[in-house]
């Protein structure tokens, strides 16, 4: 009963219950239902393999979307606002609009501790639906759940509400005992009213590019880089 309410909350109907049952299904509550299974059996039962799978299913989407409704922007810009609309907490709002931590199987010690309030579990069954939804039916379908539950959030997106990026990205180097980043500007192109910035972020153990009508906007670009590439590296 309560998948069915989901579902029409979500706008999409499962021909396979059990993808939608997987989605919701946190590690805690797999290895309550199958105690001393092997690794490879709670993996086949939990939804950690399918966040993997929503994780690129909704930066398609976004990235798609956001280059549909702003085809004047820099590559630097759109990618501020991608990291915005599918960071965490984007996700976490999304999840409590839609009430997902009521369908969520969880453990009891999660359940103790708050588990359905907790914005990384949000976020994460989120990602996990959207691979369900992608596993159902296609990326077409997932794409449409996805414009649909980030409606707000897409209609409001804008490269000057974006994240700092600079500030994440030393607070992260520092929380390692990294140095801070320091910021090159490269060079710029085009006329001066339709100027391109080009900067590069370097930090102990790597750097990334960004681009951006103005030099902040860049920076910010190579630092959300930078991020991503901290991220994929760990």
């Amino acid at each position: 009963m309560k998948v069915a309410i989901l579902e029409k909350t979500l706008g999409y109907e499962f021909k396979d219950r059990k993808l939608i049952e997987r989605a919701l299904t946190h590690r805690s509550r797999a290895h309550e239902q199958f105690p001393g299974g092997s690794e490879a059996e709670i993996r086949a039962l939990d939804n950690e393999t399918m966040e993997f799978v929503g994780d690129s299913v909704l930066g398609l989407a976004i990235a798609e979307e956001l280059f549909t409704r702003n085809p004047d922007m820099t590559e630097g810009e759109l990618t501020l606002m991608k990291h915005r609309l599918v960071s965490m907490e984007t996700l976490a709002v999304v999840a409590d609009s839609l009430e997902i931590g009521r369908y969520m199987r969880i453990g009891r010690g999660e359940e103790r501790t708050g588990g359905r309030e907790k914005r990384a579990l949000l976020a994460d069954t989120l990602e996990a639906i959207f691979a369900a939804v992608f596993m159902d039916a296609g990326y077409e379908a997932a794409r449409e759940v996805i414009k649909a539950v980030f409606a707000d959030q897409l209609q409001a997106a804008s490269p000057k509400g974006s994240l700092d990026y600079k500030s994440l990205l030393q607070e992260t180097l520092q929380a390692t005992k990294l140095r801070a980043p320091t910021y090159t500007l490269l060079g710029n192109d085009g006329p001066p009213h339709e100027r391109t910035f080009f900067v590069e972020a370097v930090w102990e153990g790597g750097s990334a590019r960004g681009e951006g009508r103005s030099i902040k906007s860049a920076e910010m670009a190579a630092a959300a880089e930078a991020l991503r590439m901290i991220e994929e590296a760990e």
